[in-house]
């Protein structure tokens, strides 16, 4: 009976030491939580910024045991920056960064950016679980405003009284569309206008998209009435301003200068020089002509004295 006792006891204790083994074996489950600010990157590139952003994103460990954690970063057509992998200790949190790189003088336009965190072991061997997490967030191509005019015609030479189109080319160089105010300087103005011109611009803002062909704006101006007897020079000075460089706390502005040459009035056919050394020359024919005759009649009246 006795003997029959402790089989059954020795029974019972090996078939608890079956079920307490598995259950000391089995590994823990994994865990991990990812979060990144900002979520929104604002990355610049207009010329001689870094054409870069940056998120930092915190990964924590909600398990006792040591965590190692792999980092993957996807970007929709941008360059990126991250660490591979990282340990994180039982109930503690890592920060990393990421950077985002875009290409210079990108369209303004907007791009997604996922960062997920993937527990690869948990105390030193793989997860018996698949424990993730993932952030996702926005990248904003920033505008930026870059402007250039040409004047069709630099140099202009007119007579008094005319009217006369003055053409400039106007070109947006930055990313997205702009309006540009576009006019003549104050300064250059009001020297034209005491000089006799009359200007008028028949626009004073334009549309003009982010593309390589110029937009033309014309400037309407008449020439004085009366330029008197001598040639005078003026100078016409247009610029164009993006309104979004302005709206955004530094106006871009680009100017251009161009030559009004306005021919002084004149006899039909004559120059004033050549005219005063004609006039000059006739005299001094007239003179000697004078002063030949008298001689002659001199010497006439010396050969036939009595008369």
């Amino acid at each position: 009976m006795m003997k029959r006792a402790i089989f059954i006891l020795a029974l019972y204790v090996s078939s608890m030491m079956l079920v307490a083994a598995p259950a000391a074996a089995q590994i823990p489950t994994a865990a991990v939580s990812l979060s990144c600010a900002p979520i929104s990157i604002n990355v610049e590139v207009k010329p001689g910024s870094t054409y870069s952003g940056f998120t930092t994103c915190t990964a924590s460990n909600p398990t006792t045991y040591q965590e190692k954690i792999s980092i993957l970063v996807t970007s929709d057509g941008l360059a990126t920056a991250s660490p591979g992998d990282m340990y994180i200790g039982g109930n503690s949190e890592v920060d990393f960064q990421i950077s985002v790189r875009a290409t210079p003088y990108m369209v303004m336009q907007s791009r997604t950016l996922s960062v997920s965190a993937t527990v690869q072991e948990i105390n030193s061997v793989p997860p018996a679980n698949t424990a993730s997490s993932q952030n996702n967030m926005i990248v904003n191509i920033m505008q930026y405003s870059l402007v250039q005019v040409e004047a069709v015609e630099p140099f202009v030479q007119l007579m008094p009284k005319k009217d006369k189109n003055f053409e400039f080319k106007v070109y947006n160089l930055g990313n997205q569309i702009d309006f540009m105010k576009v006019g003549i300087t104050d300064s250059s103005r009001t020297d034209l206008e005491k000089a006799g011109f009359t200007i008028n611009l028949p626009a004073v803002k334009v549309q003009i998209d982010a593309i390589p062909t110029a937009t033309k704006v014309r400037v309407m101006a008449r020439t004085p009435k009366t330029q008197g007897w001598s040639d005078a020079y003026h100078v016409l000075d247009f610029y164009a301003e993006s309104e979004f460089a302005c709206n955004n706390g530094g106006c871009i502005r680009e100017s251009q200068m161009i030559t009004v040459y306005v021919r002084g009035v004149y006899l039909p056919g004559f120059e004033v020089v050549p005219a005063v050394s004609m006039l000059a020359l006739a005299a001094a024919v007239a003179g000697r002509r004078m002063t030949g005759s008298e001689e002659e009649e001199g010497e006439w009246r010396e050969s036939a004295p009595g008369l």
